[in-house]
């Protein structure tokens, strides 16, 4: 069973996707917009309380660290990668190269920048914390812009360029 609840934030409404075994998906509004939910789904506060108070805490900045059960569907190496994205500390920032570096894969930037892109589990699973080695901003699900406003509530501030860059 798949349960799903809708949370609003200051970076817009959420939906919250989980299984018995924990939180799957996050999807930003513009995504779930676009996106039918499944009637086999069933909506419940109660299933996704903890996720929702958990990111209500961070977006007041009264949480640096998510202590949630996950569930997150992808392959081996994407999973690899998540979990070093769960390294990467509240307020700070990495490239694609450091995360390259980390894993004992320095020439695989290009793979990690997809894992990356295909994490099911943003702001929980922290890409957003992951920049070009030019130090810009770099793509997002969410949009720039919301990568941006994550970054302010961790206290970085990489200037209101909005722009796709580089990303090794």
């Amino acid at each position: 069973m798949l349960y799903f609840d809708i949370i609003n934030t200051p970076i817009g409404d959420l939906l919250l996707l989980a299984s018995d075994k924990g939180l799957k998906k996050i999807l930003f509004e513009d995504q779930f917009k676009a996106f039918e939910i499944s009637s086999t789904w069933e909506q419940s506060t109660e299933k996704l309380s903890q996720a929702k108070e958990q990111l209500l805490a961070y977006f007041n900045s009264n949480l640096v660290q998510f202590e949630l059960q996950l569930d997150p569907d992808g392959t081996v190496f994407q999973k690899q990668i998540w979990k070093q994205l769960e390294e990467i500390p509240f307020g700070e920032i990495r490239s694609y190269q450091d995360i390259a570096n980390a894993i004992e894969k320095p020439n695989a930037c290009r793979a990690i920048g997809m894992a990356n892109s295909k994490n099911p589990i943003p702001i929980i699973i922290p890409c957003h914390r992951v920049i070009g080695k030019n130090g810009k901003l770099t793509g997002y699900a969410g949009g720039l812009d919301i990568k941006a406003k994550l970054l302010q509530i961790e206290g970085i501030d990489l200037g209101n360029d909005s722009q796709q860059f580089e990303l090794f």
